[in-house]
């Protein structure tokens, strides 16, 4: 059901019923560690490339969702996933390896909850019963794309943003009246593409900002809710400039959020003393801190609603090269605790 201009309201309440979460040795020495299902002592794993690694990471959070999920890959009619890599090939061979039918999205960092809001919407109106929904990157695989080969031991600005090494993956099922105390999908608000005229890749955070801003703004204003509705409202990878210049931007527009209630998975998921500059990036790191220790949170009770944005950089090395400015875009998703 349609909300305002660009909010869906989710009737039936599709519920998040198992996830998979993966990830590498900086994220083993992490704050959320334990938060995470399969974590790798070495970014190669095993691998003879990094994006070989990349898509082990998809395919063991894919494997680990329907185990927990207790289905067979038989049960599940879609996946819906992507990443940061050319063409997505990482999320692409992984879907080759898990055999289900499969959307490749590209929303750069924003993946994972746009892979999410499409899911709860097939989901809420009969068009699956089980769908696998994520989102992952792999720090090496992604660097050397985007900015510099980490062998090349270029010095980073404050700015800059470390990429995460991880993946997590949800199994989203339909809700039929269910009294299982499971976290569901309750709305989503879909971004529009922002560009305020920055061009710096090392500056993510202050370029996602405004659409951060916009999409929260249009969330609240399409379903007439006040940010006290949720015990918790985080974005994905803004870090410590994306912060403070989304809240800014908040402030300006007239919604009071306390700065408590409103955080960032990329501050939650590395300690203060790993050298991550403004914070932690990449599509992983929102599906990571959602799927792993967020709804690990809710289902312990701490929180009973969480708004969910994440956000994404849309610019590619070509348009880098071009000196194109780096437009933008954020989607929320809506997430309470059933029962």
């Amino acid at each position: 059901m349609l909300r305002g201009k660009q909010s869906w309201v989710f009737k039936n309440r599709p519920i998040i019923t198992a996830s998979g979460v993966t990830g590498g040795p900086f994220e083993a020495n992490g704050n959320l560690a334990d938060d995470f299902d399969i974590l790798h002592d070495d970014l190669w794993m095993g691998k003879d490339s990094y994006e070989k690694a990349h898509s082990l990471l998809l395919e063991e959070a894919i494997e680990t969702a329907m185990q927990k999920g207790k289905v067979k890959r038989d049960d599940i009619q879609f996946l819906l996933t992507g990443d940061l890599v050319n063409q997505l090939t990482p999320s692409s061979f992984a879907a080759r390896t898990a055999k289900i039918p499969y959307f490749g999205l590209f929303g750069a960092c924003s993946t994972s909850m746009e892979g999410l809001a499409l899911a709860s919407f097939i989901i809420n109106y009969r068009g699956a019963k089980y769908i696998l929904t994520g989102a992952s990157s792999h720090n090496a695989a992604v660097e050397k794309q985007f900015r510099y080969p980490t062998e090349y031991g270029s010095q980073k600005p404050p700015t800059a943003q470390w990429t995460v090494t991880g993946a997590g993956v949800a199994l989203i099922k339909e809700n039929n009246d269910s009294k299982e105390s499971l976290p569901v999908t309750t709305t989503a608000t879909i971004g529009k593409v922002i560009d305020m005229g920055l061009s710096d890749p090392f500056n993510m955070g202050g370029a996602m900002a405004p659409a951060a801003a916009d999409t929260i703004s249009a969330h609240f204003k399409d379903l007439q809710l006040e940010p006290s509705h949720y015990d918790l409202i985080v974005t994905g990878d803004l870090g410590k400039i994306g912060r403070e210049t989304t809240m800014e931007l908040l402030k300006k527009d007239g919604l009071k959020i306390d700065s408590n209630q409103f955080q960032d998975c990329g501050l939650m998921i590395y300690k203060d003393d790993q050298p991550v500059q403004s914070g932690a990036s990449g599509a992983g790191c929102s599906a990571t801190v959602l799927y792993g220790h967020l709804l690990k949170q809710m289902k312990q009770g701490r929180y009973k609603r969480v708004l969910a944005i994440a956000t994404g950089a849309l610019l590619s090395p070509l348009s880098y090269q071009q000196k194109e400015t780096i437009p933008c875009i954020a989607h929320a998703v809506s997430i309470e605790m059933n029962g």
